[in-house]
């Protein structure tokens, strides 16, 4: 993966509206036979050729909720980072992701509720620059008091 900063927690104390992160990976043919298993998701429009050839995909494509789990990895490890808790998370898939295709997810703090800890985040990906899936998250963020 190649991602714009190292692993770690950024505590709700340390945060900015504005901040961003992200990080891209390229979505192999293992990528989604591993989801699959994983989540019992066999759906042939993600694992059969001929089948997929036959929707309006016009071949296969990846799942949608293996792309927003690359949202998720940018929130538990980078923005806010580890100790981060999900509360939320609205999705939109845009356009397909396939085989081969270089995805990247960013987020980008929208706004902060100290008092609460509360993080709104923008999430998206995109394939080049086709957003393919946007959406927003809420969060509970780490704090400097608790550790």
């Amino acid at each position: 993966m190649l991602d714009n900063l190292p692993r770690g927690t950024i505590v709700v104390e340390d945060l900015e509206v504005g901040m961003t992160r992200h990080l891209q990976k390229q979505i192999t043919d293992h990528d989604i036979e591993l989801f699959a298993e994983v989540s019992t998701d066999r759906n042939p429009v993600h694992l059969d050729d001929a089948y997929a050839q036959d929707t309006i995909f016009e071949g296969r494509i990846a799942h949608g909720m293996l792309t927003a789990g690359l949202i998720s990895a940018v929130i538990g490890e980078q923005l806010p980072g580890h100790g981060t808790v999900y509360l939320g998370q609205t999705l939109k898939f845009m356009a397909p992701v396939r085989p081969g295709d270089m995805v990247r997810a960013e987020v980008t703090v929208e706004t902060i509720d100290h008092s609460r800890r509360r993080v709104t985040l923008a999430t998206r990906c995109l394939v080049g620059d086709t957003v393919v899936l946007k959406g927003e998250a809420v969060v509970l963020a780490p704090s400097r008091k608790f550790d």
